[in-house]
């Protein structure tokens, strides 16, 4: 007995023991891991920049400890960090160029390209050289790469170039076999958020405003293309017409594609010739992050700040009520309160906000808006869209001073739905679960899950809606300048590219963030000024505390599923979201 006590003891003991090892030293690896997150680059004579193609583009990008635990310091390239990259480069005098590497087949929004594509024909005033090689190119990194002085191709590769195309997936079928009945109620012709939920196709308005917007941005694309590749719009969609990407490489190269076929030595030794090395000797080369963590030599003597703030993701009332793991997200309550320190905070004069959403909840996005309508009454708010303003994306957007879009932006979806899954035949015919209920008035149970809702209370929710449509087309009106009828005509839940939302009034324009932040230094009467980025980044550790492994999943299964990821997140935002939502509703896969 005396022996198992000991024993026992002594297993006890072990286990604590191994157990205090492990965190001590996994929090000494976060802390390892924190602490080498800025290292010092020393920028040598003759480097070139390198943009790899290799990871998905975000706003901007977070630091994953758990990630960074498995052997993968970064989940995802910051929007910010590559423009700011590549501004550095510009102006640095040991940066001789830029390469460009393709072929890793990561899909990337257009919008965000254009913004990057932009960053580098700037570059390229400099008289600086850009090379962009693949072994194959998808054709948004064509887009983007066809901006190079030098576009080479592996003499095995392809460059895919077949146009864009659009395939929203319907959950009717599923919904039905499963016994899920999905009440809907909404405004607008074109307010095709609820189309997967309740037909197997495309209605004839969504398909006309799809093919609107496809046409909007392939029109973009093969006019950017055409003039930095000296070809016309008109050889581009022959290429694409006649399959071009089935040809052999040296076909892109008569096309005017591609300048040069190499295999990636070649690539090497042509690199190492701009930059007038030997080849025998190393070529110097700094990634993004590195470029991007380069301090400034010097900084204005100014407390003046403008202040970036991103607003990424779905809008939900508050943290509770997000569908997914992911960090990404616009919190209402959380955003309010950040706006609200910003407004006043003296020392800023001025306020970008970045919008990167296909909107959400109503209610927050009501909430945000006004927010917005009190910091601008104390100083300019100027909007820069990314890939998505759409619905409330575009409601919390449309009092700003000035709103400014990629070409290539999904905006507009000015209209709401709301939507009610009733899952009683799921319970009592798939599963053999009955229900009963107790209640002490005749609404009691309503919105609940477990049965449909009676007409008065279809007629009640419709009413809601048509309310929260009413006053969704009066803020854009009063933030527009424009009649309510004026806005009506454009509404009714119809997603417009930047190029066609500011032919419309909705936005007033076309350009990026950089664009959006010399507006508002302006509009500020700024000379100097000092950039700062909102919401505060959260550090490593903390983020491992407050998302854990929660978080790493949500990202494997994103990275795993792909464009799936935003359609499964729909289905689940079924059971958690508000019911009453201003939501583009899909996210377009071209």
């Amino acid at each position: 007995m005396k022996d198992f006590i000991k024993f026992t003891l002594a297993t006890v003991a072990g286990l604590v023991l191994t157990g205090c090892l492990f965190f001590a030293g996994f929090f000494f690896l976060v802390g390892i891991i924190a602490a080498s997150s800025e290292p010092t680059v020393q920028v040598q004579p003759n480097t070139i920049l390198t943009l790899k193609l290799n990871k998905a583009i975000e706003e901007r990008a977070t630091e994953d400890p758990l990630a960074m635990l498995m052997g993968e310091e970064y989940a995802s390239i910051g929007l910010n960090d590559i423009l700011d990259a590549i501004k550095k480069a510009k102006e640095h005098e040991h940066i001789r160029g830029i390469y460009i590497e393709a072929g890793h087949y990561v899909d990337f929004p257009i919008a965000t390209l254009e913004e990057i594509r932009r960053a580098l024909l700037d570059f390229k005033d400099s008289g600086k050289f850009i090379v962009a090689y693949g072994d194959n190119y998808t054709q948004k990194e064509y887009y983007l790469c066809s901006v190079a002085d030098k576009v080479i191709l592996n003499p095995q590769g392809i460059i895919e170039w077949v146009g864009l195309s659009e395939s929203p997936i319907f959950f009717k079928r599923l919904l039905d076999k499963v016994g899920i009945d999905v009440q809907i109620f909404k405004v607008g012709t074109y307010k095709s958020a609820v189309e997967p939920f309740i037909d197997t196709q495309m209605s004839d308005a969504n398909r006309e405003q799809t093919g609107a917007y496809l046409s909007s941005i392939w029109t973009r694309i093969t006019e950017d293309v055409a003039t930095s590749r000296n070809l016309s719009a008109t050889q581009l969609n022959e290429y694409a017409d006649q399959m071009l990407s089935m040809e052999a490489a040296g076909s892109f190269i008569g096309a005017g594609l591609a300048d040069t076929l190499s295999y990636k030595e070649g690539v090497s030794s042509y690199l190492k010739q701009l930059v007038g090395i030997e080849a025998d000797k190393k070529l110097k080369s700094l990634g993004i992050s590195e470029m991007a963590s380069i301090k400034q030599t010097s900084s204005p003597k100014t407390k003046n700040t403008i202040a970036v703030y991103y607003a990424v993701g779905e809008i939900t009332d508050n943290a509770m009520s997000t569908t997914s793991g992911s960090s990404e997200g616009i919190d209402g309550s959380k955003t309010i309160k950040d706006l609200s320190r910003l407004r006043e905070d003296d020392n800023v004069k001025a306020v970008v906000l970045r919008v990167n959403s296909p909107g959400g909840s109503a209610f927050a996005s009501e909430q945000i808006w006004h927010e917005v309508v009190k910091l601008k009454a104390k100083k300019p708010v100027i909007v820069s869209m990314g890939n998505y303003a759409a619905s409330g994306g575009y409601y919390i957007s449309c009092a700003a001073d000035s709103i400014f879009a990629e070409a290539s932006t999904l905006t507009g979806s000015i209209g709401i739905f709301g939507l009610l899954p009733n899952i009683k035949e799921m319970l009592s015919d798939n599963l053999g679960l009955d229900l009963d209920v107790v209640k002490t008035n005749q609404h009691s149970d309503m919105g609940f899950p477990t049965r449909a809702l009676t007409e008065i209370e279809k007629n009640a929710m419709q009413k809601n809606v048509e309310r929260g449509y009413a006053l969704f087309v009066k803020r854009c009106a009063d933030g527009r300048g424009m009649s309510e009828e004026a806005i009506r005509k454009v509404a009714e839940g119809r997603v417009w590219t930047g190029v066609m939302a500011k032919e419309l009034g909705l936005v007033d324009e076309l350009g990026g963030i950089n664009e959006a932040i010399k507006a508002a230094s302006e509009k500020a009467n700024l000379e100097e000024y000092i950039l700062t980025s909102y919401p505060e980044k959260v550090d490593p550790f903390t983020q491992l505390m407050q998302k854990g492994k929660d978080e790493y999943i949500s990202t494997q299964l994103k990275k795993a599923t792909g464009n799936y990821y935003d359609y499964l997140n729909i289905i689940n935002r079924l059971q958690h979201a508000n019911p009453i939502q201003a939501h583009m509703g899909y996210y377009p896969n071209i």
